[in-house]
């Protein structure tokens, strides 16, 4: 996507430095998948779901899976998070998407296989945020039982989209690791090449009656910069040592 002189001007105006990662076997990772699904990544898959091809999404499904494999390879632990609604809970300002039992709330067909892997826990969820949408009935919580029992110590977060379920889920993890609820985490890192919005420009939103105007460079740069801004690292490339 070409850079437009307000996308620069923004990125000027906020700078956002980004980091190298370098996954070491002496660090305990966990790898986190936000609703990398059909509603939000595939062709025509629902409403919410890209019109055309996107390059910001195709990267992020492309290096979502690159991780994953590896991730795999080595049995580190990953969770998927799927988006999951009831028709009747609807999720303002949001049309109905990724309904239960749908294949608009599946993963990708990239990512299918991971339902498979015995490393691989998958949380349906059923609101923005992948923290509150893993609180069970009595009061626990699937994620925080999850870091705790993998005892993940770096958690590397990839998904969409940028600025509301990847923002969302950083900032509650961030919050609840600063209270002492997570350990024996310390560092929430998210990847900019693996995660992805949505593109909704301003001249289609005037003319539409659903969402507010949200264009992809500007609002992904946005997210990435909230999240550093509320502690998490941003990095831009993930790298493997070699065995």
């Amino acid at each position: 996507m070409v850079s437009s002189p307000i996308t620069d001007l923004l990125k000027n105006q906020l700078p956002l430095e980004q980091e190298t990662l370098e996954l070491s076997e002496n660090v305990r990772y966990g790898l986190v998948l936000v609703d990398i699904i059909n509603g939000f990544c595939t062709i025509g898959a629902g409403p919410l779901a890209p019109a055309e091809h996107n390059q910001q999404m195709s990267d992020m499904i492309n290096e979502a899976e690159r991780l994953a494999r590896l991730f795999c390879e080595k049995k580190w632990p990953i969770m998927a998070f799927i988006d999951s609604h009831h028709p009747d809970v609807p999720e303002h300002p949001y049309p109905p998407h990724c309904l239960a039992g749908s294949e608009e709330s599946n993963l990708v067909s990239a990512l299918r296989w991971l339902e498979e892997e015995s490393s691989v826990t998958i949380r349906r969820k059923d609101c923005y945020d992948g923290f509150i949408g893993s609180i069970q009935n009595d009061g626990s919580n699937v994620f925080v039982d999850w870091v705790k029992s993998n005892k993940i110590e770096s958690l590397l977060v990839v998904g969409v989209c940028t600025d509301i379920c990847v923002l969302d889920f950083v900032c509650s993890t961030l919050s609840a690791k600063t209270r002492g609820f997570l350990s024996p985490l310390n560092d929430v890192v998210v990847y900019s090449n693996g995660c992805a919005t949505f593109d909704f420009p301003v001249e289609v939103a005037q003319t539409s009656k659903h969402g507010f105007a949200h264009p992809q460079e500007i609002m992904h740069h946005m997210g990435l910069y909230m999240a550093k801004e509320r502690g998490a690292k941003i990095v831009s490339s993930v790298l493997a040592r070699g065995p």
